[in-house]
């Protein structure tokens, strides 16, 4: 059941930081950017059918300027990042990316008013973990946990730990058994695939009717 928010947690970390909120510590970066986030995300006008895309176009655009797709992809990746050539590097942060992309931000109308409880924050040097819950209507308490770097003077997100589960950790181990079990090239070969897969069935969606 508490698995179903995946969608909206990894949502609301890529949508943890934005430009006008790098001063100050990662709690209130992320505390002040998920609840601008989130009155996106309730705004009725932003739900029409008409504005569907500029609503998504608005996330993606966010998350492609703070979320740290190469480190994602480096550690999503593992060992066999180093075994790659940085032309190789270059396409499997830009499949990644878009896969992340068209699986988490596709789905933002998943959204059903849940709201963020920041719980934890832990600095050492450059990396950063802001402990939340994610608090459902239905009652449950999520615990995920935020995983930042600092980059040139901004924090940004690298992995979403949702109930003690890495995400980054999740797709290395099916990436490492791709790779092991047959090469680099039927990895992104799949990763090609399941994009056009999902951007597929995005268009196949129906848009919403109302806000």
């Amino acid at each position: 059941m508490r698995w179903r928010l995946v969608p909206l947690a990894t949502l609301l970390g890529v949508l943890a930081l934005t430009p006008a909120a790098w001063a100050g510590t990662p709690t209130d970066q992320l505390r002040s950017a998920v609840e601008r986030a989130i009155t996106v995300l309730e705004d009725p006008e932003l739900k029409t059918p008409a504005r569907a895309e500029e609503r998504q176009a608005r996330i993606k655009a966010v998350a492609d300027e703070i979320f740290n797709f190469k480190e994602v992809a480096r550690r999503a990746l593992g060992r066999h990042w180093r075994e790659r050539t940085p032309a190789e590097q270059e396409e499997f942060t830009a499949l990644f990316a878009e896969l992340l992309e068209r699986t988490y931000l596709g789905r933002i109308d998943l959204y059903g008013g849940e709201r963020a409880q920041y719980v934890s924050e832990t600095i050492e040097g450059d990396f950063a973990t802001v402990g939340t819950k994610v608090l459902t209507k239905e009652g449950p308490e999520v615990p995920v946990d935020y995983r930042m770097l600092r980059n040139s003077g901004r924090w940004e997100v690298y992995d979403v730990v949702i109930e003690g589960i890495s995400l980054v950790s999740n797709y290395r181990s099916q990436f490492n058994r791709i790779i092991q079990a047959s090469s680099y090239e039927e990895l992104a070969k799949k990763l090609k695939a399941r994009t056009l897969e999902l951007g597929a069935e995005g268009k196949e969606k129906p848009r919403p009717t109302g806000p």
